[in-house]
């Protein structure tokens, strides 16, 4: 974890996520880039090639600037190299684009979750760059003054298709000397005898490279109550997921269990993408 990127929007919940990476820089030597996107409405854009609004959009900048300046000289950030910026962009387009440019391995985000009418048709920037980072992402929902992830909870089908991404998921795992409880979450509406989900679970152990973990069967009503329960039950410090990145028509019908795990759980949780 040498580079992390943070977004902020100077609120509560962003500072909670560059606590966090500071914690987890100051471990590794890491250095952190700390953007801020300034969202113009779309009237505002045409407004960059207009000498009439030069004055505002300067104005809204150094205001930024400067919150960006006493943030990044918070006494919990002393040590770490942190580098700042500001573009104008789309906030989730801005930070999937930076985390390419820097080619960073963490981008970590705080989010207070998106509910009902937001949830379901606008959706939060957090929940956007879940679905599109190439990177893992880890969503810090209140303050961690001590971040640990020693008890990780990885939930999965366990499928073949998540093989790969399960490299990323293991390296996570080391860097924070996690035990992983791996568990997958039987529904009524796709259940598995335990002898099958075991089979599963012991195929795919046998063929990735990790150490300490158990495996574990979780009955519930659906996927997301099973993973929030299973953690809660252990109290687990975080709980990780791969995510298929589904977009558009698919993606509306279909949804998203990690993405909703980033909207109502209140453990950190870290997305890894498939």
């Amino acid at each position: 974890m040498k580079k992390i990127l943070v977004p902020t929007d100077f609120s509560n919940h962003s500072e909670y996520a560059l606590k966090v990476a500071a914690q987890i820089a100051k471990k590794d030597n890491g250095e952190i880039f700390l953007v801020h996107m300034l969202e113009l409405p779309s009237s505002g854009n045409d407004a960059l090639s207009s000498s009439h609004d030069i004055p505002e959009l300067m104005l809204f900048k150094n205001v930024a600037l400067s919150k960006l300046d006493n943030l990044a000289n918070s006494s919990y950030l002393d040590g770490i190299k942190v580098t700042k910026m500001i573009q104008f962009e789309m906030a989730f387009e801005g930070i999937i684009k930076n985390g390419e440019s820097h080619n960073v391995d963490l981008i970590i985000m705080g989010s207070h979750g998106a509910r009902g009418f937001q949830e379901m048709f606008i959706g939060s920037n957090t929940e956007k760059v879940v679905r599109n980072s190439k990177v893992p992402v880890l969503v810090i929902k209140k303050e961690e003054e001590n971040f640990k992830a020693e008890s990780f909870v990885f939930a999965s089908d366990f499928s073949e298709e998540t093989r790969a991404p399960f490299e990323m998921v293991a390296n996570f795992a080391n860097k924070f000397n996690s035990h992983l409880h791996l568990v997958t979450i039987n529904t009524p509406n796709n259940f598995k005898s335990t002898r099958v989900a075991e089979k599963i679970m012991n195929d795919f152990t046998s063929q990735v490279s990790i150490k300490n973990f158990s495996t574990h069967i979780y009955n519930d009503i659906n996927v997301e109550k099973g993973i929030l329960h299973f953690a809660k039950s252990i109290d687990a410090d975080i709980i990780g997921m791969c995510t298929h990145g589904r977009k558009g028509i698919s993606h509306f019908f279909n949804g998203s269990i990690s993405e909703d795990l980033v909207n109502h759980a209140k453990r950190p949780v870290v997305t890894f993408k498939i």
